[in-house]
């Protein structure tokens, strides 16, 4: 039978996935590997960490049953917006600088003057922010010029992974739409952009749409995966439009929630929509010819997993005792807490936010706390400050009037009932989970599908593979309790926002 191989390079982890053509998972396999910090607000990784991690799991996969020679076609999701500088002979110069990286802030206000704000969304659809890939290059170039006189391309992360598998220098509209350097609107480079900010589009990888076959496996990388030579690989898609397909969200009426490291609400449009506040992305789909807009939070399941890092180490030694993922026993304690915690609101901004408020400045907050509040309390107002601010991006859509008549959850924090009711009640609104929770890496796999022409479009992929698989109702006096909750959580940050500054310059 064909397999197709979905490869996702996270931010924590690499995912290495193979599908046969219904859909079914016949392989799944997560390799971890550590995120460097070395300055408070800066995020970098080794891109050798992503490269040795896709290798183990393709070789993990291949030993765990799957046959190489029946894998058809390979499709690349990964954590976007990241800088990988490569030297003239595709030597990675320096550690990556990662999306949820701070450092910017700067080169952000030097870009949008040097080509006027308003011409940037011309030219973007998106204002310059700093977790994006354009002012990365520009703080190399005045920070760190002797990597700068080196640099010779620069890749995303999973592209990277690409020139890794087939020798290429590619990428595709999804994933190039979030670099401040590309023509949303026109899917292509933007010439003004590149050549406005003094870099020369040499520098840039050919740029495709999203099924296309941009290479084949190279020799080389099929010594080091176990895979035959030759493998047609596509395009694939930035990971949110990734996960887009992989939930099915590529028609009119339907968004994606995502409970993953990052928060993110995404709604598929047949038009590039820009919203006037610049608050939500307008983003090229994995979809040719389509397109999404989509609110992201910086720390979302990010939120979650810092507090088990911080406060959870019990738990995690209980759950290794006994056999269980620590995450239920946290969920267990907060499921515990009523409702709203009895006024403890927390604010998810541990590293800055994006939407609805671009602000590399903000931190994180736990506002009401008392005597009371246990540490089930501080779960759960994680939980519902997370919520709280993905419903900050649906409330956006609904301005636009973007129809939204299907939510559907995923990453991993919609694998927890109590995170999906939260959520539901927040939004007052039902939502569904899938019948599948791969999310990029099945809609990458199912890219390829349609690249080496097993599905004719990906709409016709995403109709036979993805279906609903449990619905979750808002809870009436629960939503109650959160509309009260929701307008306090947003005046916080509106007090606070000038102290997250004055901090800022204090460290």
């Amino acid at each position: 039978m064909p397999l197709f191989l979905g490869i996702d390079v996270g931010t924590t982890s690499t995912r290495v996935l193979a599908i046969d053509e219904k859909g079914e998972i016949k392989a799944s396999v997560s390799k971890e590997y550590p995120m460097l910090t070395p300055q408070p607000g800066w995020a970098e990784q080794d891109p050798e960490d992503w490269w040795r991690a896709a290798v183990e799991g393709i070789r993990e996969a291949i030993a765990k049953g799957m046959d190489p020679k029946e894998v058809k076609g390979i499709g690349l999701s990964g954590q976007m917006h990241g800088s990988v500088f490569l030297d003239k002979n595709g030597k990675v110069i320096r550690p990556a600088i990662l999306w949820c990286d701070q450092r910017t802030a700067e080169e952000c206000e030097w870009i949008t003057n040097k080509i006027g704000k308003e011409k940037v969304v011309e030219y973007t659809c998106n204002p310059v922010l700093t977790g994006f890939t354009a002012p990365k290059i520009i703080w190399l170039r005045n920070k760190e010029p002797q990597n700068f006189e080196k640099l010779s391309k620069v890749l995303l992360p999973k592209d990277y992974i690409r020139y890794r598998l087939t020798g290429e220098y590619a990428s595709e509209v999804s994933d190039a739409s979030g670099t401040s350097l590309f023509d949303v609107k026109n899917r292509r480079w933007s010439k003004e952009m590149v050549e406005g900010i003094g870099l020369s589009m040499d520098i840039l990888p050919t740029v495709y749409e999203s099924p296309e076959i941009t290479g084949r496996l190279s020799e080389i990388a099929s010594r080091e995966t176990g895979l035959p030579q030759g493998i047609p690989v596509v395009g694939g898609g930035g990971d949110q439009a990734a996960g887009g397909v992989g939930a099915g969200v590529v028609e009119k009426g339907k968004i994606f929630v995502s409970l993953g490291t990052s928060g993110v609400v995404f709604a598929f449009t047949e038009e590039p929509v820009i919203d006037k506040g610049l608050r939500l992305h307008t983003f090229c789909h994995a979809v040719p010819g389509k397109w999404h807009v989509m609110g992201v939070m910086l720390s979302a399941g990010g939120s979650y997993r810092w507090f088990r890092d911080a406060l959870g180490e019990p738990e995690r030694a209980v759950a290794r005792l006994i056999g269980v993922d620590e995450y239920e026993l946290i969920n267990k304690e907060a499921e515990r807490a009523p409702a709203g915690c009895e006024g403890l609101v927390f604010l998810p901004y541990l590293t800055g936010e994006r939407t609805p408020h671009a602000d590399p400045y903000a931190r994180g907050v736990f506002f009401g706390l008392t005597y009371r509040c246990t540490k089930g309390y501080l779960a759960r107002a994680v939980m519902e400050g997370v919520s709280f601010g993905l419903r900050d991006s649906y409330e956006i859509m609904k301005e636009m009037d973007i129809p939204v008549e299907e939510i559907r959850m995923i990453g991993g924090g919609a694998r927890s009932p109590l995170w999906r009711r939260i959520t539901a009640s927040i939004f007052n609104m039902p939502n569904y989970i899938l019948n599948l929770e791969e999310g990029p890496s099945f809609g990458v796999a199912l890219l390829a599908s349609v690249g080496v022409g097993f599905y004719s479009s990906v709409e016709e992929a995403c109709k036979a593979t993805i279906f609903l698989r449990e619905k979750t109702e808002p809870v009436k006096e629960e939503v109650e309790v959160y509309e009260r909750l929701y307008k306090l959580y947003k005046e916080l940050y509106l007090t606070l926002k000038g102290h997250f500054r004055q901090l800022a310059e204090m460290i």
